[in-house]
């Protein structure tokens, strides 16, 4: 056993995901960047080992009930880890955040100013005093009692729920209403209830429109369903609930992004009338501080908030909490956010803006000695931000905490103490640990995809740009910061859009259309999850899965069984396991802890029943079929056109370590942008089409740059045109033209400082951009 005063954590025969019995000794109390392609297991040992094991400890210290849950959950698949503190983790999944929750909430910036406001407001005469609850939307105290604290009313109206009147209920008037039975049910609710369901419904009488649509009344009656084709249906009692219930209780209630999606179309949102948007009653919106109310500190930047705070004199209760207040403000604004306001609804960021925030509210914490294990904090900061970054993870260090980051960044490699580089692939070509030890001595380690980008690999020589074959104008856009912006980009040509975080550059971007001239197809590609539960993977999305079961259901057993390719499908009765329904495994929920997923006991993860496992094709089950990586299922469909072609494109960009049945929620923003790229690569448009990316190498190790680089360069060298958003300034060096947005972020920022191209860009002046873009210019001439 290790003496306690270890300095290392040491990790023995680590085997989580594809890791290959790996030992490795990590230095505490410094800063240690894991490096490695995507795919190649950094993660996994990151993540996956190092803090699953430093968790899985904290449950067991927690509650000695944690303990038969540990079970459940699964321990990391790893010998022994000694020398391992407490680890605090800041990752880039986002868990499903609410609409409630904002920058102020993750912060917990609000609640300082809630205080505040409740101790040092001013209120008008003779009004007692409000306690700091009441200053908050998400309490009952607080809330508006009108739009509930969300500062915006749905409502609705007759247009929207029956948008072509000359239809009957029978053929759809009501277009708000769901689909299959349930639509059916309503309908036959309305018959029954003596409503004229064949008739147009322009010629409805008034009252009858009004009550369908808006009744709060629920009546319940007994429905005669028509005899269908050979079917008796029984009579039943249906419950009618209006159109305007039925849309607002799925709006408000669904856990379905697609029915609250759907939902949505049928209502206006406006500005609460009775807070006016301010999410608070009246008695709070009353109180002011520095002459304005909570409501209207909250909507301002933080920069802005931090001056109007700094400059109000106020009592010493007043000064203290303002005190507080402005070191909570420093670390976010110093990460470059400070263009965001408190009430920024969550949602609205991006993945690096919301891990940046945590990692701010974690230099408030004071914690010391634990490991932070940070992924990409880098991911979506401009150069000129990423300076400030490794003075935070610096200070987190000097505070007497270790700092583990997985990261692409080069310069925030360099900054390092120590480097831990995995490889030398991806998937089961990776999972070794290649170098453990200051970052010069990778320098000696000849199997590294990192050495030769770290120690001036050589960057692709520079080409001639490429003519234009026309313009495309865009703007003028006012939505944000921007105000009435236009600027205009080659067509047959490579843009980069560029500018620190908040400068305006997505909402530029998001401003093209397929309705602008030049356009003929437009094919955005974010970065957004490909699904939001297990149930998508790699091989539904890509419509490869389709394919896969039809091969299935053509094998003489699912003939001789009469399975047909439905039978292979984990969502549908009669296929699946039904235990876990199809899922893979069960949720086990912990009492004041998040719930935890733990293999099914029945399917162990397999997904379906035992009959449905019994079908093979060429050997393997449809389970096994899912649980093949991309690369191994190229070589196994080869003979099959439908699907080699998909799972080539999935291979060029990169990703042949995926395995098919990776559920969505397991991939990371930059994986799920790449996987549909590929299924966009595989369409082979033939007519000019217009490709946005936004932050396409978040998440990418340089080599795998290069290999998206190929790809978008095969699309304009097709005689497509491609615009990205990026931060990657050797992608941007590689551009034809770019776009420099800025100066600033927020406020400071929206407007276009420079465009041309790359060497006219990098000697712009007043441009944040230009400084970096010509040390990388000037890399690619060397």
């Amino acid at each position: 056993m290790h003496s306690p005063h270890d300095p290392y954590v040491r990790v023995r025969d680590a085997r989580e995901h594809n890791l290959r019995g790996v030992d490795v000794d990590i230095p505490r109390d410094a800063l240690v960047v894991f490096t490695g392609v995507s795919g190649s297991g950094k993660s996994s040992l990151a993540f996956g080992t190092i803090y699953a094991e430093a968790q899985r400890r904290y449950f067991e210290s927690v509650a000695p009930y944690a303990r038969r849950l540990i079970h459940q959950v699964g321990v990391p698949k790893v010998g022994e880890i000694t020398g391992l503190p407490p680890a605090v983790s800041l990752e880039q999944r986002r868990s499903s955040p609410t609409s409630r929750s904002s920058v102020g909430t993750v912060t917990t910036l609000s609640n300082s100013l809630r205080m505040l406001f409740s101790r040092a407001g001013d209120y008008p005469e003779g009004v007692p005093r409000l306690d700091s609850d009441a200053f908050s939307p998400n309490t009952a105290a607080g809330a508006c009692p009108e739009c509930h604290g969300l500062g915006r009313v749905h409502r609705t109206d007759e247009e929207l729920l029956v948008p072509d009147p000359s239809l009957s209920i029978r053929e759809g008037a009501i277009a708000a209403w769901p689909g299959a039975w349930q639509g059916k049910n309503l309908r036959d609710v309305l018959d029954a209830l003596g409503y004229d369901v064949d008739r147009p419904w322009r010629e409805l009488a008034r009252r009858d429109r009004e009550w369908i649509l808006f009744t709060d009344e629920q009546p319940v009656v007994t429905v005669h369903p028509v005899r269908e084709a050979g079917r008796i249906q029984r009579p039943y009692q249906g419950t009618y609930a209006s159109a305007r219930r039925y849309v607002l209780h799925t709006y408000a209630d669904s856990k379905s992004q697609t029915l609250r999606a759907r939902a949505e179309r049928f209502l206006t949102s406006a500005p609460c009338p009775s807070c006016g948007g301010g999410r608070l009653r009246p008695q709070a919106l009353a109180v002011t501080f520095a002459g304005r109310t909570i409501a209207e500190l909250s909507a301002l930047p933080l920069t802005v908030l931090a001056g109007v705070l700094g400059s109000a004199d106020g009592d010493e209760t007043a000064r203290v909490l303002t005190a507080d207040l402005l070191a909570r403000i420093a670390p976010v604004t110093e990460l470059g956010l400070g263009y965001l306001g408190l009430d920024r609804a969550t949602p609205t960021l991006s993945s690096g803006e919301l891990q940046r925030l945590r990692l701010a509210t974690q230099l408030r914490s004071g914690l010391f000695g634990v490991v932070y294990v940070l992924d990409e904090p880098s991911a979506g900061l401009h150069p000129a931000d990423t300076e400030a970054l490794l003075v935070v993870l610096e200070r987190l260090k000097a505070a007497g905490n270790s700092v583990f980051v997985v990261e692409h960044h080069l310069d925030v490699v360099r900054g390092a103490d120590w480097i831990v580089d995995v490889g030398p692939r991806a998937g089961e070509h990776g999972g070794l640990v290649l170098h453990s030890g200051p970052v010069a001595e990778l320098a000696s380690v000849a199997e590294s995809a990192t050495r030769r980008f770290l120690f001036g690999g050589s960057p692709a020589a520079a080409r001639p740009p490429r003519r234009s074959t026309g313009w495309l104008e865009i703007g003028p856009v006012t939505r944000h910061n921007l105000r009435a912006v236009g600027t205009r980009v080659p067509l047959g040509a490579l843009t980069a859009v560029t500018g620190v975080s908040g400068s305006g550059k997505s909402t530029l971007v998001g401003a093209i259309t397929a309705g602008s001239p030049g356009v003929g197809k437009l094919v955005t590609v974010d970065q957004k999850p490909i699904g939001r539960t297990p149930r998508s993977n790699l091989a539904t999305y890509t419509g490869l899965f389709d394919v896969v079961r039809k091969l299935f259901a053509a094998t003489d057993e699912a003939g001789a069984r009469g399975y047909r390719a439905g039978r292979f499908s984990f969502n549908v009765v009669g296929g699946r396991c039904e235990t876990c329904q199809g899922e893979g495994f069960v949720s086990v929920e912990l009492l004041f802890l998040p719930s935890t997923y733990s293999p099914c006991p029945t399917c162990r993860g397999a997904r379906y029943n035992r009959e449905t496992l019994e079908v093979r094709y060429r050997g393997l089950d449809i389970a096994g079929v899912l649980d093949l990586t991309v690369e191994a299922a190229a070589e196994f469909f080869a003979g099959v056109p439908a699907a080699a072609r998909g799972l080539g494109a999935l291979l060029e960009v990169g990703l042949g370590y995926l395995r098919l049945g990776q559920p969505a929620t397991e991939l990371s923003g930059g994986e799920a942008q790449r996987i549909k790229l590929a299924t966009e690569l595989q369409r082979l448009r033939r007519d000019h089409t217009l490709y946005v990316l936004d932050e396409p190498t978040t998440g990418l190790h340089p080599a795998d740059v290069e290999v998206l680089m190929r790809q978008l360069n095969g699309l304009v060298e097709a005689g497509h045109s491609v615009v990205v958003v990026e931060h990657d300034m050797d992608v941007v060096a590689a551009a034809d033209w770019v776009v420099d947005m800025g100066p600033g972020g927020g406020d400071e920022g929206g407007r276009v400082v420079a465009t041309g191209t790359p060497a006219e860009v990098a000697s712009a002046a007043g441009s944040r951009t230009a400084p970096f873009l010509a040390t990388a210019l000037g890399d690619r001439q060397a």
